[in-house]
């Protein structure tokens, strides 16, 4: 009875708190997406200074913690930004995801068929072009699930916002409900399931995307 309790009394925050939470995620999956496409890009580029800039990239947002990441940008950015909490966690996340996203599309791109791109390129389109209207529309329906598993991650990841920079999100309203009540089992388990809705949906929208578009070979 007492984690239905929990819940009931507490129940507005808890809403707020995964509302909150789902605005973070769906933001910086955003920009995870249009960035590591970008960076993808790079990496597959004919040019060696465009597969540095993309490998730097690469290495270097992969290679420093999340919370170290977030801290640089709300606290290392000139103070005339005035970026808050919840604009850096979600920049921060995005950045970060990015990185991982670049590397899920290359290996996607990398499945096309080389006849493909060399038919376009005789044909007379420019390598971008063959990137944005052949190549990357097939590499993104190819690799649909590690998309799907970088999202789930992306979900768990956003914790970290909450507890560095005291967004109210899931994690953050748990513990000011522990504060409030001494429920430590309770405050937690109720942001546990909420992260879990979160998480089974992505699941069930990550199948159905791959049903549908998933490349058959």
């Amino acid at each position: 009875m007492e984690f239905w309790e929990v819940l009931q009394r507490h129940l507005p925050e808890f809403v707020s708190g995964f509302l909150t939470t789902l605005k973070i995620v769906a933001a910086a999956f955003l920009i995870a997406v249009v960035v590591g496409t970008f960076v993808a890009a790079f990496r597959v580029a004919p040019s060696k200074w465009l597969n540095r800039i993309g490998s730097l990239y690469v290495e270097y947002f992969r290679n420093i913690p999340l919370l170290i990441l977030v801290f640089i940008i709300f606290y290392g950015l000139p103070a005339e930004l005035n970026i808050d909490e919840t604009i850096a966690g979600i920049v921060g996340l995005g950045l970060y995801t990015a990185a991982y996203v670049a590397e899920t599309v290359r290996s996607g791109v990398f499945a096309v068929g080389k006849g493909q791109i060399d038919a376009s390129l005789s044909l007379g389109f420019t390598y971008s072009a063959t990137l944005r209207r052949i190549v990357l529309p097939q590499a993104f329906r190819t690799v649909i699930p590690p998309l799907g598993s970088l999202t789930i991650a992306m979900i768990k990841n956003s914790a970290v916002i909450g507890g560095a920079l005291a967004v109210a999100d899931l994690l953050h309203t748990a513990r000011l409900v522990n504060s409030g009540t001494a429920r430590v089992h309770e405050a937690f388990f109720w942001a546990a399931v909420g992260y879990l809705i979160l998480t089974i949906s992505a699941t069930i929208v990550v199948r159905r995307l791959e049903t549908k578009l998933a490349i058959r070979r």
